[in-house]
C-alpha cells in the first residue's frame, strides 16, 4: 500500500481516497494461502458486519493504511456492484461517473494508472 499512501498525500485535497475492505480473499475456511500462514493472517469469513469491520480494522492497520476505510457489510452488496473481488482500484469522477477502473487485482493493482487517471481529470497542484 505504500503507492497508493504516495497517492493519497500528493492528491489529498484535490481528490478523495477510501479503501472499501470487502470480502476476504484468503480465509482459512475457503481459500488460505501460504503468505498468510507465514504472516500469521488467519481470518475465517466473516458472516456478520461486526465480524467484518473488526477484520477490516485489523487489515488497515497490518497494511499500514493511511486515508479512510469503508467497510462492504456481510451481504457484499458493495463488492458485487463494483466486481471488486480479491481487489481492484477505482477512479470515481465527481459527477459519478467511472474513469478508471483497474483490471483485478494482485495483477491489476496498478497505482500508476491511478495517477495517471487523477492526472486527466484534475487540475493542476495548488499553488
Amino acid at each position: 500500500m505504500p503507492a497508493l499512501n504516495s497517492l493519497y498525500r500528493e492528491y489529498r485535497g484535490r481528490a478523495e481516497f477510501f479503501v472499501v475492505y470487502i470480502q476476504e480473499a484468503h480465509p482459512i475456511d475457503k481459500w488460505q494461502v501460504s503468505d498468510n500462514l507465514k504472516d500469521d493472517v488467519l481470518v475465517a469469513s466473516t458472516t456478520t458486519d461486526d465480524e467484518r469491520t473488526g477484520v477490516a480494522g485489523m487489515c488497515i492497520r497490518n497494511l499500514g493504511i493511511e486515508f479512510p476505510a469503508l467497510v462492504d457489510g456481510a451481504d457484499n452488496k458493495v463488492e458485487r456492484a463494483y466486481t471488486g473481488w480479491p481487489d481492484r482500484l477505482y477512479v470515481i469522477n465527481t459527477d459519478g461517473t467511472i474513469a478508471h477502473k483497474s483490471a483485478a487485482g494482485p495483477f491489476g493493482f496498478k497505482p500508476a494508472q491511478v495517477e495517471a487517471a487523477l492526472k486527466r481529470i484534475l487540475p493542476g497542484p495548488r499553488r
